[in-house]
């Protein structure tokens, strides 16, 4: 009896860790996307511009990636697909501010649009896993 049980209990443990994926761990080209805008948006909040600075190339690339990727089926959405676009294009925006060396303000309202279209693409990752 404690046997059936314990399998049982296992069971369900088994089952509700796969249902529990996160959208990152579905789509590996958002969770290397999030590792880069994570590393940079989050010194950005406190005034330290020079990560973004240094690496919105690559946040640019990721963003550029993550939209080219193998999106799973349950995210392939018009929502999703347009807010992975404007992803793209904002980061862009944001790689050539940087490059151009524009004012500090400039770099930290692009960053902040990049960081919540992020934010969205994870809502509505979210919501379709309702």
């Amino acid at each position: 009896m404690k046997i059936k049980i314990l399998a049982i209990v296992a069971f369900l443990f088994v089952a509700s860790s796969i249902k529990a994926q996160s959208a990152a761990d579905k789509w590996p080209a958002l969770k290397e996307f999030h590792g880069v805008i994570s590393q940079t948006f989050h010194p950005a909040e406190t005034g330290d511009l020079n990560p973004i600075k240094a690496r919105s190339e690559e946040l640019y690339n990721k963003a550029a990636a993550l939209l080219k990727s193998d999106i799973p089926a349950e995210y392939r959405t018009n929502a999703i697909l347009a807010s992975a676009e404007k992803l793209q294009m904002k980061a862009k925006a944001l790689d050539k501010l940087v490059k151009a060396k524009a004012p500090d303000a400039d770099i930290t309202k692009s960053l902040t649009e990049v960081h919540n279209i992020f934010h969205d693409i994870a809502g509505l990752c979210s919501e379709e896993k309702k």
